[in-house]
């Protein structure tokens, strides 16, 4: 079958809290077999929580990875099985505090196509009211309140590297300015 491959072979060279590694071995529309390495995550979700004034609700931390802190949407890993607005809807109120009134799907996006089985689902959260946070043990963060537009600007100039971070807060610029 035309661009279609079959799995032929899995082997799990790793097996962590967060991820499995698998090395794979594939038969290629040709007939001939080649390898694949593979990433297995659970999935994760992110929310965008805008204010009635147009402010983004951000949160900065170290992502060991980069060895940085970075700028980002609240976001957090899906457990296994685990329904994804559910989800969302915890790590808002984690992270930030908040709960909202309104909450729309952005879609789903798929941060790494090449080796990553990761579904990032996006949210827009609405209409807030702030309460405690409670963040999960070993989790430091700032929360930051940043204009829509400025955030943007940030994202054209290349200040928020992260991708469900941009692909979220643009999606939501887009919903703004469209009138929605």
């Amino acid at each position: 079958m035309h661009l279609s491959e079959k799995t032929i072979e899995k082997e799990v060279v790793f097996e962590g809290r967060i991820i499995t590694v698998r090395k794979d071995k594939a038969e290629l529309e040709d007939g001939t077999v080649a390898g694949r390495e593979l990433v297995i995550h659970s999935g994760g979700v992110c929310v965008v929580p805008l204010t009635k004034e147009g402010r983004v609700i951000m949160v900065r931390q170290f992502r060991y990875a980069f060895g940085e802190p970075l700028l980002e949407i609240p976001a957090g890993k899906l457990e296994i099985g685990e329904d994804h607005r559910s989800a969302a809807l915890r790590e808002l109120s984690e992270e930030t505090g908040a709960e909202c009134g309104r909450f729309e799907y952005l879609g789903v996006c798929y941060p790494s196509v090449a080796y990553l089985t990761e579904k990032i689902h996006m949210y827009l959260a609405r209409d807030l009211s702030f309460g405690d946070t409670h963040r999960d043990e070993g989790e430091f963060l700032d929360v930051l309140e940043i204009p829509l537009d400025e955030v943007v600007q940030m994202i054209m100039e290349g200040k928020i590297p992260d991708a469900k971070t941009q692909i979220a807060l643009l999606k939501t610029k887009m919903l703004i300015d469209s009138g929605k």
